[in-house]
């Protein structure tokens, strides 16, 4: 290698991103990576090289994807968790951390043979056993109206609670004429919906448990009395039950950056349950019960990720450091790639920090 190709190479090298190990040429390029790459210590990390990924299915494809890192995936077949992606410090551990982090199954056919003799409908909110909970989970489950079936109307609902105790759960008369059941995955048959609850009962219930006494405008993550909420397409639910909530209270496993594709899409449920907690859904008729459980159980394992406590961990906190003087390009070119990496944060809320409130 001559005198200028080795110059060239440890330039290369300076401009190496920290985070996700991407080499540019020149130290602006590098700057203007890191503008809009928001990477920070909330981000899936892989526990042998420490690169970091924008999702967990990034993360999984480093590690044991077609084309992983050698290093790495040796190690991880040894002393990796399958489900959290963890690396743990021996094949023993592993095997012990493993066990505890792969989840079983729900009884798919007791639950669905329960819902169809109405042993788990509760009509009224349940405050007493779910102990005013704070964070709950929320499923529907639709049948079809308009003259070709293909118009969604809410037809079930449930919410539970973090230990999956059922705070709510009813059959919903539709406010249309319902055309198809869909019997086959929803496992709804017209006497269900008969004598069900109105739409509009059904909505004000769920509304007022969930602002807890709180006006709508005043709803926040903390120290509010307002319910976290969970779920997997959230908004599609709150819009079939003509209701809304703050954004800012919901945790929706469909949109959630670490849970979603390398593509920036939404993963399905059954998948994300089957890859991060262990074990199937949606085998024969849909249950929303098992919905809520499983959504229940991603956002906890999320929740409750170790992360560096940062100030201000989001880059849209006006007192972060990068929304004033950091990314200005003359003083951040004289930063070393790690120093960049410190100021840099998060574009998304991560749910760890739900765990702080």
């Amino acid at each position: 290698m001559d005198y200028r190709s080795s110059i060239e190479s440890s330039e290369t090298l300076r401009n190496k991103c920290a985070a996700c190990y991407r080499q540019f040429n020149k130290m602006e390029h590098l700057v203007e990576h890191m503008k809009i790459s928001y990477h920070s210590g909330h981000e899936p990390t892989c526990g042998v090289c420490k690169k970091h990924c924008r999702s967990f299915e990034s993360l999984r494809e480093h590690l044991i994807g077609p084309l992983p890192k050698q290093e790495c995936k040796n190690i991880f077949s040894l002393r990796g968790c399958r489900f959290c992606m963890m690396i743990l410090e021996s094949p023993n551990a592993r095997r012990i951390h493993q066990e505890r982090c792969h989840f079983s199954s729900l009884n798919a056919g007791l639950t669905t043979r329960m819902a169809a003799l109405g042993l788990r409908d509760k009509a009224l909110i349940d405050y007493t056993s779910s102990r005013f909970p704070k964070v709950v989970a929320l499923s529907c489950k639709m049948v079809g109206g308009g003259s070709d079936g293909s118009l969604d109307l809410c037809a079930r609902v449930c919410i539970t609670d973090e230990s999956d105790n059922v705070v709510f759960h009813t059959y919903v008369k539709p406010s249309m004429v319902v055309t198809n059941y869909r019997y086959g995955t929803t496992g709804i048959r017209p006497e269900n919906l008969r004598e069900a609850m109105p739409l509009k009962h059904a909505q004000r219930k769920i509304q007022e448990f969930l602002c807890n006494g709180e006006p709508m405008w005043k709803i926040r993550p903390r120290g509010g009395r307002g319910r976290i909420l969970v779920g997997h397409g959230l908004d599609h639910d709150l819009d079939r039950l003509q209701l809304e909530y703050p954004s800012s209270m919901m945790r929706d496993t469909a949109k959630y950056p670490p849970l979603m594709k390398t593509s920036k899409l939404s993963n399905s449920l059954k998948y994300l349950t089957q890859a991060y907690l262990g074990y199937d859904i949606h085998v024969g008729i849909q249950d929303p019960y098992e919905d809520c459980v499983a959504t229940m159980r991603l956002y906890t394992r999320m929740r409750y990720q170790k992360h560096k406590i940062e100030a201000y961990p989001q880059a849209a906190d006006s007192q972060n450091r990068s929304n004033q003087v950091a990314w200005r390009q003359n003083e951040v070119e004289k930063m070393s790639p790690d120093e960049m990496l410190s100021i840099s944060r998060s574009d998304y809320y991560c749910w760890c920090l739900d765990s702080l409130a």
